[in-house]
């Protein structure tokens, strides 16, 4: 059976050279990078310098940076360690409709906890409303959270448009670019962002290894204690190894980024109008631009879109249907209903992400496989509707 992987929105492999990178840190150069010999002082080096290559990703500084072991970890940190220092009458938090499940879920428990929440809508495109964002703001908000680029339908976000926005009303705003980070390039300074999240397991780095960017002189309560690693804004002992794995993953992504993002994006086109083409009922969710490069996400009406995933896992073919942090709900996504699609418009949809490992020759394949597979399944609910008929 040929495999062919296009889920790189929830997991990427971790690339080869990073793999070299990190295997001496699991052996003979192991160290904590709190330690003050000479194995501590090498380990905190190679931390450090992990540090620096993070922050050059995205046009920050070193110090800046602030390990974490997720992305979700990192957006946490974000909203309840501005939020905890939030003063006075500014404590209001603001999200919009379609932010990844460790925002939204974030902020409501925040909201359950007194911190006062706005949710702002989404248009059709599935972009955030200005007029809406602009209509929310007002001198009660610390804290802004837009993501950078929506993990279903890879919609980019107008951060720099709400960046300044909230400026405008002395808030706080933060991004989580996990889903952007290593796929196109994202720079600080342009987003004009106080807090910024990412994850290297998105962009070929290890699992387990992310960061929260943090502006110089933006206060922030840590929310693991017990030690003073990462200039006391997170405990807990470097895992050394994995952050050496994301410094290399940002180095590989810095030095790719200009040749993987359009061939990435001429796939991600190719495949949406394949599948447009030739298979009737296919509507692909989201404005035409701007995206994120490799995001396909369709609903091929009449058919369930967990029954597509299934036949094309069968094929060896691997997609998802939402974001992988809330697969195992059993409601459609909020992200579609956000953009106005009922629930069984959100069921039948499915979300093809490429990546830098796939080829042409993929498209081609999905492409000669998925206009069978829906056939079958449509087939397969009209017997079944006449079949329910005739019981009642």
């Amino acid at each position: 059976m040929r495999e062919i992987y296009a889920d790189h929105a929830s997991t990427t492999a971790t690339a080869p050279e990073v793999v070299r990178a990190m295997a001496p840190f699991f052996g003979d150069a192991f160290g904590n990078a709190s330690s003050v010999h000479r194995r501590g002082e090498a380990a905190r080096e190679a931390v450090n310098a992990a540090r620096g290559q993070v922050a050059g990703l995205i046009g920050g500084v070193a110090e800046e940076i602030v390990f974490s072991a997720s992305g979700s970890e990192a957006n946490n940190l974000a909203l309840r360690g501005v939020l905890a220092l939030a003063e006075g009458a500014r404590r209001r938090l603001v999200v919009s409709a379609i932010e990844h499940p460790s925002v939204l879920e974030t902020a409501r428990t925040l909201e359950r906890e007194g911190v006062p929440l706005t949710v702002v809508p989404v248009g059709a495109d599935g972009v955030v409303d200005l007029d809406a964002m602009r209509a929310a703001l007002g001198p009660d908000v610390a804290l802004v959270s837009l993501m950078l680029a929506n993990n279903e339908t890879g919609m980019l976000q107008p951060v720099a448009e709400v960046a300044k926005l909230a400026r405008a009303h002395g808030a706080r705003i933060h991004t989580d670019a996990v889903q952007a980070v290593g796929k196109l390039p994202v720079d600080v300074a342009a987003l004009d962002v106080d807090l910024l999240s990412l994850a290297g397991h998105k962009f070929h780095g290890p699992p387990g290894a992310a960061a929260l960017w943090v502006r110089r002189r933006v206060r922030l309560a840590p929310q693991v204690t017990g030690g003073h690693q990462e200039r006391s804004r997170r405990a807990g002992t470097e895992a050394l190894p994995l952050l050496v794995g994301l410094g290399c993953a940002a180095d590989r992504a810095i030095a790719q980024l200009a040749s993987d993002g359009p061939r990435v994006r001429a796939l991600a086109d190719a495949l949406a109008a394949g599948l447009q083409n030739c298979v009737p009922g296919t509507v692909r969710h989201g404005a035409d631009d701007p995206r994120v490069p490799g995001i396909v996400n369709v609903r091929f009406d009449g058919v369930e879109g967990e029954a597509v995933l299934h036949e094309l896992d069968r094929e060896g073919i691997t997609v998802s249907t939402g974001s992988a942090c809330s697969a195992a709900s059993p409601g459609p996504s909020h992200v579609l209903i956000a953009m106005g699609l009922s629930p069984e418009q959100a069921h039948a949809s499915v979300r093809f992400s490429l990546g830098a490992d796939n080829r042409p020759e993929d498209v081609e394949h999905i492409l000669s496989v998925v206009p069978g597979i829906v056939e079958r399944l449509r087939a397969l609910g009209g017997r079944e509707a006449v079949a329910r008929a005739a019981n009642d």
